[in-house]
């Protein structure tokens, strides 16, 4: 469902990515760990088509995302970051909207429910965004996604302001998705988390993946000192 076969990135002669192959089958979930700089959200915008790789290719769900990133993003669920909300919304009509903006129509009660199963608390729901704390906007974010009931999610820093009981539902909510056949790639500093969600692993550094592990053959203690070690050599 995710591909990227020796595909190398360049912005001004400063390398980003350099000859990286990954691949994320369906119902899978790879993280990938990096510090700033690595390469992971240059993937992450080569994978929805805000960039193009200078060599190699790009698939989503066999799209050529190069070619036609318009038709790749339909089944893209995207979670940056820093989510962005109209503040002069609730959190319950910022969902309503998205979803319309993407051609699905959800009743009240619907929407409602995608936003507690991502944390968000009935009595935050109709309350303006312009009064939400980060990790009560990066809810309503993976609601948005969640809902758009995608094939491929592509995430960057998903836990960003999320508490750790909210991190952990988070975690949940991945994996039930991975269980109904979703195709997952998470860009995470968070190794406790990667280590909790992902099937595998892959450590980039400048842009080069210079480890790729399954999650099941190591501690979140050994992946911690593994990192490390990559990070200072």
């Amino acid at each position: 469902m995710i591909q990227l076969q020796n595909v190398s990135k360049s912005f001004k002669g400063n390398i980003a990515i350099q000859d990286l192959n990954l691949e994320v089958k369906k119902g899978e979930v790879l993280g990938l760990l990096g510090a700033n700089g690595a390469g992971k959200s240059t993937t992450i915008n080569m994978l929805l088509g805000f960039l193009n790789p200078d060599s190699g290719k790009v698939h989503v769900n066999a799209i050529d995302t190069s070619h036609n990133a318009q038709e790749a993003r339909k089944c893209i669920g995207y979670i940056p970051e820093n989510v962005n909300l109209y503040p002069y919304l609730s959190g319950l009509e910022n969902l309503d909207y998205f979803c319309k903006l993407a051609g699905l129509k959800y009743s009240k009660n619907e929407l409602e429910n995608y936003l507690t199963d991502c944390g968000l608390e009935s009595t935050a729901q109709t309350k303006k965004v312009s009064g939400y704390s980060k990790g009560m906007r990066q809810k309503v974010g993976i609601a948005i996604a969640y809902a758009k009931k995608a094939k491929v999610y592509l995430l960057d820093e998903p836990a960003s302001g999320l508490d750790p009981l909210a991190s952990n539902e988070l975690s949940i909510l991945l994996k039930k998705l991975a269980s109904e056949g979703a195709t997952i790639l998470m860009a995470s500093h968070d190794i406790f988390r990667v280590r909790e969600v992902c099937n595998r692993i892959g450590i980039l550094k400048n842009g080069v993946l210079v480890k790729e592990l399954h999650s099941k053959d190591v501690s979140a203690n050994e992946l911690e000192t593994l990192y490390l070690q990559f990070m200072q050599n």
